[in-house]
């Protein structure tokens, strides 16, 4: 049944249009804020008009299912952790794991060792956290 209607939130979020910014295109202070969605309000402003050629306006039924709303791709539910105790909370059937970005480095890598032991999947898990997984996984090698 999950797996259906994350399916079906997949065809959705396809089909949904990006909605841009009123006058991104205009003033340069906005080419990197086009993502930031603004209602337009002014009296003569053509996308509140809905003037062909301009962009959409924000409608409802673009939505998730209610069953799957705020779950991974993958059908589980995201948690956050700062630490390593609270791993040991973590469903690894049902969750997955986000690591907090406010957590360093060395705590991070202890995070990233202990879910690989528990087998639990790490979301937020980049290459540059792999790379600095290599220099402690040797020092364990050469002193065993």
């Amino acid at each position: 049944m999950i797996l259906k209607l994350l399916k079906l939130r997949r065809k959705i979020k396809r089909e949904k249009p990006d909605y841009l910014r009123p006058y991104w295109w205009t003033k340069i202070r906005l080419k990197n804020k086009i993502d930031s969605w603004r209602k337009p309000k002014g009296i003569h402003n053509k996308m509140r008009k809905k003037l062909k050629g301009r962009p959409p306006l924000v409608e409802t039924g673009y939505g998730s299912p209610k069953e799957v709303k705020g779950l991974l791709p993958n059908g589980k539910k995201p948690v956050l952790v700062h630490n390593v105790e609270e791993l040991f909370k973590v469903d690894k059937e049902k969750e997955a794991v986000i690591i907090s970005s406010t957590v360093g480095r060395r705590k991070r890598i202890q995070i990233i060792q202990k879910a690989m032991e528990l087998g639990i999947e790490i979301w937020n898990l980049t290459s540059k956290d792999l790379e600095l997984l290599k220099p402690v996984e040797e020092k364990i090698k050469q002193q065993h």
